[in-house]
């Protein structure tokens, strides 16, 4: 597998942003793979949502996003794009999701956004992108890793908009930091 990538943000918009980098990708590049899933890992209150908020306005939403705590799940469609954003955090047994009709969401050209993965295990699709979000002293950590041939594509596209994107703005909120340097 390819060399994680690890940013760094030092705000929340910074974390937006890294989302919208990550979603620019997705959006562009989901329509001949099965549905693309990420999952999100990190503890409550570390940016799971924040990021996603990023991901969706990449893909074209203008409204609020707020975490689907109570409804497990948030479908957002954008034009020819449809993106489900899950929080599994106060899912008491994966047996759960079928009753929302899981398998409905993982249909090619979507992109699911899963936070709190462990909590479905055995009922969710396999993860291309495992986003790990540390809180640190200041701001936060964000560790994208492949999970698969097709998440490593993605990977290498995000790695090279990301370097593109941060030379071309200047933007000195949000870096590239070297892997395992969280």
């Amino acid at each position: 597998m390819s060399t994680p990538l690890v940013f760094h943000a030092d705000d929340e918009s910074a974390l937006i942003t890294c989302g919208e980098l990550l979603g620019r990708v997705l959006c562009a590049d989901n329509k001949a793979h099965s549905a693309v899933v990420l999952y999100l890992d990190g503890e409550l209150g570390a940016g799971k949502t924040t990021f996603c908020r990023g991901v969706l306005r990449a893909c074209g939403h203008k409204g609020a996003v707020k975490s689907p705590t109570y409804t497990l799940v948030e479908p957002y469609t954008l034009n020819t794009l449809r993106v489900c954003h899950f929080d599994l955090y106060r899912l008491g047994d994966p047996e759960e999701l079928e009753y929302i009709g899981i398998r409905d969401y993982f249909e090619t050209g979507n992109i699911c956004l899963i936070e709190w993965p462990d909590k479905g295990v055995g009922m969710l699709a396999g993860a291309d992108l495992e986003i790990a979000i540390d809180v640190l002293a200041k701001g936060r950590c964000i560790q994208v890793n492949p999970q698969n041939i097709y998440g490593e594509g993605l990977l290498d596209k995000l790695r090279d908009s990301a370097k593109g994107f941060l030379a071309k703005t200047g933007m000195t909120n949000l870096r590239l930091g070297e892997t395992k340097a969280c």
